[in-house]
């Protein structure tokens, strides 16, 4: 069978897609893979300077707006300019992400920052735009997960990791819980009649750069570890592959997981991925559902 490649992606025109993170790593070559393939991007960035120069690089048709997942107002802002300028959207890619290894720190609204970023963040963004995305055509959002779910476990009793905090396990943790929301999202969405695809991947280990801002408060230890993993990780430009097969196949069903093949999914050509048992229990999505509900304020089917 072949490889799938970006070159495959159909065409993207007249379609409205939004890319969270998009303006370095995987979301920048994400956004400019759809705006190559005729899609109108909206780049979503903390840094919006960042973002105009990746827009410069991306070219096509591409706007860049704020956001900053870490703060739910900003959320908020956001979701109501682009609902009320964009009233379809077709594409949502959940893909930014924080990577914290130094002491523990918080988002705006007093979350652990992972979690809050990664999950609460996403989470609210997708039912702040729910509607415009239900308005789209063959609407889907695309949840970024990682292999390291799949050795995590929450703990609803310390959900913010106030409790004897480890960084890398709770950045585990973050991405569990992303995973579980893209599973859940789907059920829910398919119990409504949705016409909204809630789809999922992960890129396996990739060379981006997080991994050296996350070492970078070892000093030069942090730096050494930080270039042993470039020597680890596969090229962006692959790692990205999963998350467009995900957001632009025609064939994708709701719940589809999708990640590398090689070397215990770690690198190489695009296949369905493996969900840990904990992702996928119905009862963890819903406890976990209602828990983001709680702690954003925003309530979606």
């Amino acid at each position: 069978m072949t490889a799938w490649t970006a070159d495959r992606i159909p065409d993207q025109r007249g379609r409205i897609a939004v890319v969270t993170g998009a303006n370095s790593g995987l979301g920048l070559v994400t956004a400019t893979e759809l705006a190559r393939h005729g899609a109108h991007v909206v780049l979503a960035v903390r840094n919006t300077a960042a973002g105009e120069e990746a827009a410069r690089r991306i070219g096509g048709v591409v706007e860049v707006r704020e956001l900053d997942l870490a703060s739910l107002a900003s959320v908020r802002a956001f979701a109501a300019k682009l609902a009320a300028d964009h009233p379809a959207i077709d594409l949502l890619v959940n893909n930014a992400g924080v990577v914290l290894l130094g002491p523990r720190r918080t988002t705006a609204d007093g979350f652990e920052l992972q979690i809050g970023t990664n999950l609460l963040g996403h989470f609210a963004l997708t039912g702040l735009l729910l509607d415009n995305l239900t308005a789209g055509r063959k609407p889907r959002v695309v949840s970024l997960s990682s292999i390291t779910h799949k050795n995590a476990h929450l703990d609803f009793d310390d959900l913010m990791f106030e409790r004897d905090y480890r960084a890398s396990p709770a950045y585990g943790r973050s991405k569990l819980a992303t995973t579980i929301f893209g599973i859940e999202l789907d059920r829910r969405l398919r119990a409504a009649g949705s016409p909204i695809l809630s789809v999922l991947a992960h890129p396996g280990l990739t060379r981006t750069n997080l991994t050296p801002r996350a070492w970078e408060h070892r000093g030069r230890f942090g730096r050494l570890i930080a270039w042993a993993g470039l020597l680890a990780t596969q090229p962006v430009e692959q790692g990205a592959l999963p998350q467009l097969l995900a957001a632009t196949e025609p064939g994708v069903r709701g719940g589809q997981f999708f990640g590398p093949s090689g070397l215990f999914e770690t690198r190489g050509r695009v296949t369905e991925a493996r969900r840990s048992q904990e992702a996928a229990d119905p009862a963890v999505g819903k406890r976990l559902w209602a828990a983001a509900e709680e702690l954003t304020g925003v309530s979606y089917l």
